[in-house]
């Protein structure tokens, strides 16, 4: 069940995403559309308080209930930029902005960015396993919180491994691609 309401979740932060850029240009109603996507961090205490009842109620803590945690950990560091990138795409494809793809970083900025990139995945992990540290110790029974403690160990190898690519580009900086000449 609760499976189910993480998917709708996440249908639904995109949704209210989609909605709010629309209500903002389309309709020219900014006041709503900035509403509509500020709304977003609602639909992730729902999913936080919807994870907490059903532990309550008994349920052993799975991958599925992890990922609760990891969802609110990526849209507490990665959501303003999230919708920061739907909403240049949204003005290029509606509007006739520039282009985001047009516009790629090399050198020490594309260093930069991944730099910034992990930063906000550690931000993300420490959200993300801080749910998932006080739900260990609320619950209070290590049989039933397994899940847990494995999902904090597997994300910290994977934040390693970014940290690892990331940081690599302050050493080996990406080069711009060398135009032929024909």
């Amino acid at each position: 069940m609760i499976a189910y309401f993480i998917v709708g979740c996440e249908i639904a932060f995109w949704i209210f995403v989609a909605a709010g850029l629309c209500v903002r240009y389309l309709l020219g109603k900014k006041r709503l559309g900035v509403a509509l996507l500020m709304a977003t961090p609602i639909i992730d205490l729902l999913l936080f308080v919807a994870t907490v009842v059903d532990l309550q109620r008994g349920a052993t803590a799975s991958m599925v209930h992890g990922i609760a945690a990891i969802y609110i950990g990526v849209s507490i560091a990665f959501g303003h930029q999230m919708i920061a990138w739907a909403d240049r795409y949204f003005l290029f494809w509606f509007k006739g902005g520039e282009n985001p793809r047009s516009r790629k970083a090399y050198g020490s900025e594309h260093a930069s960015q991944e730099r910034h990139g992990w930063f906000r995945h550690l931000a993300a992990y420490i959200v993300g396993s801080s749910f998932l540290l006080i739900m260990i110790w609320w619950i209070g029974d290590p049989a039933r919180t397994e899940a847990f403690v494995n999902i904090v160990r597997v994300w910290g190898v994977i934040l390693v491994v970014d940290f690892i690519i990331s940081f690599s580009y302050t050493l080996w900086p990406k080069k711009m691609p060398v135009k032929k000449v024909e």
